[in-house]
This record gives C-alpha cells, sequence and structure tokens, in this order.
C-alpha cells in the first residue's frame, strides 16, 4: 500500500516531538513509537485488521469521536478486545508533533499477539499510525459502473480490499472512473472506498443496505438535519436509480464529490446542491486531537 512505502523510516518517539512534514513525505509509528520494516511484518502477511482514515487541520479531525468510536466497536468484534481511544488518540498527538498544517492520518488496528490457529482468543491490539499530505480532492463529477458485489463484513472498515480495487480497475478498463455497488437483491448499496446519496429534487436519499456507515456520510447527514433538509434512508433498487435527479459520493478524502452519470444514465450536476452539501459537511466542528 501507498502508505507505506516510507514506512522504514520515521522520526520522533514517545519522547520526541515530531517534525514538520516535507510535502509528499509520510511516516509511520506503531504503538507510539518509529516503526521499522520488521515490525509490519504480520500486517504485511497477515491480511486480518481494520482501519480509518482522517483528514486533520490544526491539530484537529472533524467526526473525530465517530472515527474512535468505530475504531473501538471494530476492534472488539475482530479481536475481542477494546481498544483504549485515549490512547490512540495521544499516538496520533505524538506523530503530529507541533504540526498545524493540513495532513492525512490512517490508524490502522492489527494484532501481533493474534494466532492463525487460534483466532477466538482475544488479542491484544496493535495500532500504527501513518500521516502523509493532505488529500487534494478532485471535484471532477464521476462517472460510476454498477457491479454485482457485496463486502464481507461491510459495516466494517477492514483490510480486505481486495475486490474492491479490482471492481474500480474493471470500471476504469470500461471507460467509468468507478464502482458502485448492488446486491444480491439488487439494491444499491456503496462505491469502492465511498458512500454515495440520491437527491430527488426536494430530499437528500441514503441507501439502506448492508454497508458501511462512512464517518463523512453520517457528517453529512447530521448537517442536514441541522439544517432542516429533508433526508432520509431507504432501499434504491437498481431499477429506481433513474428516478434521482442528481448524485453525489462522499468519503474522509472528499466530503462532496458529484455523479454525472451511473452506467447509461446521467445526472444533473447541480452547483448549488453542491455547495449546500459542503456547507452542511463543514457545519460539524473540528474536533481537538
Amino acid at each position: 500500500m501507498e502508505l507505506f512505502r516510507d514506512a522504514s523510516i520515521s522520526y520522533g518517539g514517545s519522547a520526541t516531538a515530531a517534525p514538520a512534514m516535507n510535502p509528499g513525505s509520510e511516516r509511520s509509528e506503531l504503538n507510539g513509537r518509529p516503526a521499522q520494516a520488521g515490525d509490519l511484518r504480520t500486517l504485511a502477511l497477515f491480511n486480518y485488521g481494520h482501519f480509518t482514515s482522517v483528514q486533520v487541520q490544526g491539530r484537529a479531525v472533524r467526526g473525530l469521536d465517530l472515527h474512535m468510536a468505530r475504531l473501538d466497536q471494530a476492534t472488539r468484534e475482530l479481536f475481542g478486545c477494546p481498544l483504549d481511544t485515549a490512547v490512540v488518540r495521544g499516538y496520533m498527538r505524538n506523530i503530529l508533533g507541533d504540526e498545524e498544517a493540513p495532513l492525512s492520518l490512517r490508524i490502522n488496528v492489527f494484532s501481533h499477539q493474534l494466532m492463525r490457529d487460534r483466532l477466538a482468543e482475544p488479542a491484544k491490539p496493535d495500532v500504527l499510525v501513518t500521516i502523509g499530505a493532505a488529500r487534494q480532492a478532485d471535484v471532477t463529477p464521476l462517472r460510476l459502473k454498477t457491479f454485482r458485489h457485496e463486502r464481507v463484513l461491510p459495516h466494517i472498515k477492514h483490510v480486505g480490499t481486495f475486490g474492491l480495487f479490482h471492481h474500480k480497475r474493471l470500471a476504469q478498463l470500461q471507460g467509468f472512473d468507478d464502482a458502485l455497488f448492488v446486491d444480491a437483491g439488487d439494491a444499491v448499496s456503496e462505491g469502492s472506498i465511498w458512500n454515495i446519496g440520491f437527491f430527488d429534487g426536494s430530499s437528500v436519499v441514503w441507501p439502506e443496505a448492508a454497508m458501511l456507515a462512512g464517518i463523512s456520510m453520517q457528517l453529512l447527514q447530521k448537517g442536514l438535519h441541522d439544517r432542516g433538509m429533508p433526508t432520509m434512508s431507504r432501499r434504491i433498487a437498481q431499477a429506481d436509480i433513474p428516478i434521482y435527479r442528481s448524485a453525489f459520493f462522499t468519503n474522509s478524502g472528499c466530503a462532496v464529490r458529484p455523479v454525472a452519470a451511473i452506467d447509461a444514465i446521467d445526472f444533473a450536476v447541480d452547483a448549488d446542491l453542491t455547495a449546500l452539501l459542503e456547507a452542511c459537511y463543514a457545519a460539524n466542528p473540528w474536533q481537538p486531537i
């Protein structure tokens, strides 16, 4: 993964503030200390764990409480142990040092103690924190290709991402930008690494299906609710896609990105709707790490 291409080079540690980031550079810390290549052997060879990605600005994150709650819940489910989120926030502060500039930060949770032949036993989690340059969001409207695909444990942001990127590749081979998934019951669920929302002219509608409840989606839902904008979740059959006027995607790297088309169905790219959604997202406060 690109987040680990510089994993053997790190700075700081539990007692030393990290230096300022250079554009494009990355560094990783495992359990609050500089990560070495050997530390990542388990993560590389045993593909079992989960993660979250955030955008940091001024040592703060929008929806930080939601990210921490999700990490703890997934750790309990996958490893049978709670995750001390106060400790994780300390790891985040440690790797950031005095850095105030916008950055991308990813938290991977895995376990060196997990035994492949005794997976039912609780295993103490390990936490890898990686930071790099802030994401530069592309706002070009997307053209999506639908595929029948369902993730294992879709409610968890786990590291089993092969199917996601493979379907995105298939979509691009067919001239599209990304993949949109439809489940076995022909219901729209989620995209490769993002959630999708639809607009029917008066309300924002989210798919009701087995999927990840993305943090950016949750923040948009809260912002819409607080603004009094009608928003709801309901089953969206693939055959129902044409009834919607507009569509958009959302994830941690890009709060709102318009969708221009799904398969052969074109959508209105509405600048006013995009601005409204961005305002609803931005209404959520930055939470200090």
